[in-house]
């Protein structure tokens, strides 16, 4: 059973940067598929971005193309995600999330492994 811990969340203003964290127990975490997600109050977890189990390979969804950087440390068993020039509808709890599965998906159901969510509020 893999537990993960997200951090880094917080209150930012419109154009600010967060990063956040996602601490994996599991000693086997680059083995696994990586992503990111988010929910707003009364909206779906939407897909936000994605790494590969091993090398570089990376996703994002458009409306975070460019801003936001997702990153893996497997000697260190966490990822994270840079997240610049942060507008207010980027409010939302996030979650990190995980796959046994190799390839990258953008579809929460496909990941087996979830944290708690870490709130980021985008406001002046």
């Amino acid at each position: 059973q893999v537990q993960l811990v997200e951090s880094g969340g917080g209150l930012v203003q419109p154009g600010g940067s967060l990063r956040l964290s996602c601490a994996a127990s599991e000693g086997t975490f680059n083995s696994y598929t990586m992503g990111w997600f988010r929910q707003a109050p009364g909206k779906e977890r939407d897909f936000v971005a994605c790494t590969r189990w091993r090398g570089g390979s990376t996703y994002y969804a458009d409306s975070v193309k460019g801003r936001f950087t997702i990153s893996r440390d497997n000697a260190k068993n966490t990822m994270y995600l840079q997240m610049n020039g942060l507008k207010p509808e980027d409010t939302a709890v996030y979650y990190c999330a995980a796959s046994r599965g190799r390839e990258m998906s953008t579809v929460a159901a496909r990941y087996d492994y979830w944290g708690q969510g870490t709130q980021v509020t985008v406001s002046s």
